[in-house]
């Protein structure tokens, strides 16, 4: 008899692809502590095992199921702090990261703006996301159909599950573009989905953050920010009404998380912006086992040179003030007497501590201040959008912004969301793309930059399964 990791709640055939594969059991191992994760269809259900049903009749294994999409975020697709998410596939995309490693490689691809239907990277990240959303779906609906659980529980259940889905196909659609918004586990609608559009996909991620908003609990379970409350949901439905320029929404939207002075203060200094207990933290990702940190800093940290992967762009570097002193704590140098190299030091350790330090930022204050900022900008408030700029470039050591006009406070706060969010889930890459900026910006420092680059390919193979998927992205 093959074992189970009891984090494999969802055991589906990692050889067929999401939106093609027949809807597998949820399955959550209550012995074997230690065991492996094999595919549902080697394996007779053991006596061991709970059925779909059955996990969602108890608080404990429902529990137990959402934290373990919470992982799938974090090993696996966009938002994983390992080479082959956003963080630094669109800092290499874009004008952030330069890359030093070995040509033909999924980063290089990134990097020259190379990319291909066919390359691996691209389906690790379609599959991997829609995996994610499909657990997230199968909560929603495990839940709904339960008898077992609280009302309360299957509020913050559902709630939560919601949460997933939006910020999920947020992601995607920002790096695929039009894509399918799924909301079920129904196999036989997931293989003949249709694309759709940006807008629309936009309204039914508005819709689940709303919902969860109303569904989720005030404060965090436990002592830990790694499971997403209502604020949580309000940050990323502020950053949502951003994109969609509905600008009296996302003011109010991160007003709203801004407010809550008893969960979020502002910190005194850079130092612990990034450190596992930062109260400026809305939301993050915990490291897998005790000990362990990011997979960001993994990924961005080495310590002598040339780099064996990716850098800080001198193009970066150099949009930092002499004075800002996020070029000093939250970049640093390597040389070797020669020639300086820098890499991201948000994150300080790169390898296990014993006890943990730091956990993976996803939401933070600094990004509602900047939100607001730019929402503000553009209602007119210029008073209020400078006090909300001024709270990033103040603790960056940074004097108020001398922007007068509402034109030169909206460049400044964009120019100061690069210098915030570097290293960050693509957030550079992003707001060059919303804001009409990507030719004009990318076409001067990346010498094979196309417009059609603004998307990346839909994988091949996923074309291939589902015709309904067509036509692919322009320029692919």
């Amino acid at each position: 008899m093959k074992k189970y990791n009891p984090l494999c709640l969802y055991h589906w055939n990692q050889q067929k692809k999401l939106l093609h594969v027949i809807p597998l059991l949820f399955l959550i191992s209550t012995l074997c502590l230690l065991s492996a994760c094999d595919n549902f269809t080697d394996v007779d259900l053991p006596s061991s095992q709970l059925t779909a049903a059955d996990v969602f009749e108890n608080k404990a294994t429902a529990n137990a199921a959402m934290v373990d999409i919470y992982s799938k975020i974090r090993d696996h697709g966009l938002l994983t702090g390992y080479p082959s998410g956003l963080s630094s596939q669109l800092g290499l995309y874009a004008d952030e990261l330069k890359f030093y490693g070995l040509s033909g490689t999924g980063q290089a691809n990134f990097y020259n703006n190379s990319l291909l239907a066919s390359d691996s990277e691209m389906s690790e990240l379609w599959n991997s996301s829609y995996n994610q959303i499909y657990a997230a779906n199968a909560v929603v609906e495990g839940v709904a159909k339960s008898t077992g659980l609280s009302a309360v529980d299957k509020a913050q259940l559902t709630g939560e599950a919601l949460f997933v889905r939006a910020l999920i196909h947020f992601y995607l659609v920002n790096t695929f573009g039009p894509v399918p918004f799924i909301t079920t586990t129904d196999y036989r609608q997931n293989s003949v989905v249709h694309r759709m559009s940006e807008t629309e996909v936009y309204t039914q991620i508005k819709v689940d953050l709303e919902q969860a908003v109303t569904l989720l609990p005030a404060d965090y379970i436990g002592s830990e920010r790694v499971r997403p409350n209502k604020w949580a949901a309000q940050a990323m439905l502020a950053r949502i009404c951003l994109y969609l320029q509905q600008w009296d929404e996302s003011s109010n939207a991160a007003s709203a998380v801004l407010n809550q002075t008893r969960l979020y203060v502002w910190p005194t200094g850079l130092d612990g912006v990034f450190g596992k207990e930062s109260l400026s933290t809305v939301w993050q990702l915990m490291p897998a086992v005790q000990g362990a940190n990011t997979y960001e800093g993994g990924t961005f940290i080495f310590t002598q040179g040339p780099p064996p992967s990716l850098a800080i762009s001198q193009e970066l570097f150099g949009a930092f003030s002499s004075n800002d002193l996020r070029r000093d704590q939250w970049i640093k140098s390597v040389t070797d007497g020669t020639t300086t190299w820098y890499h991201a030091n948000k994150y300080k350790e790169s390898s296990n501590t014993g006890s943990s330090m730091e956990y993976s930022i996803v939401l933070r204050m600094a990004e509602q201040y900047l939100i607001r900022a730019e929402a503000r900008a553009h209602s007119g408030d210029l008073i209020g959008s400078k006090e909300d700029l001024n709270k990033t470039r103040n603790l960056a050591g940074l004097g108020d912004t001398t922007a007068v006009t509402a034109d030169e406070i909206i460049a400044a706060v964009l120019e100061e969301r690069r210098l915030e969010f570097f290293t960050e889930f693509g957030h550079r890459f992003f707001d060059l793309k919303r804001t009409g900026k990507l030719d004009g910006v990318l076409s001067t420092v990346k010498t094979q930059w196309n417009t059609t680059d603004r998307l990346i390919p839909i994988p091949e193979s996923e074309l291939l399964l589902n015709p309904n998927l067509a036509p692919q992205n322009a320029g692919y």
